[in-house]
């Protein structure tokens, strides 16, 4: 059930990764009218921080369980 648990969070992580790496491209972050109205809005600030915060928090988790796995002794 552990196994399980941990391959959809793992799924789930790089599903935000991957969403905080294209949205960066799919907003124009010169033209607010292209991100007013998304979550987060109407800051550039606050729309990055709302679609890229869980990826960037995924990645740290990730990065966490990888390293303390490698750590553990055999």
């Amino acid at each position: 059930m552990r196994k399980i648990a941990a391959f959809v969070g793992l799924i789930i992580g790089l599903y935000l990764i991957g969403r905080a790496i294209v949205e960066l491209f799919v907003i124009d972050m010169s033209d607010p009218a292209s991100y007013r109205d998304d979550w987060g809005g109407p800051t550039l600030l606050g729309v990055l921080a709302a679609h890229c915060g869980p990826g960037l928090l995924a990645v740290a988790v990730i990065a966490v369980v990888v390293v303390r796995r490698l750590r553990r002794p055999a």
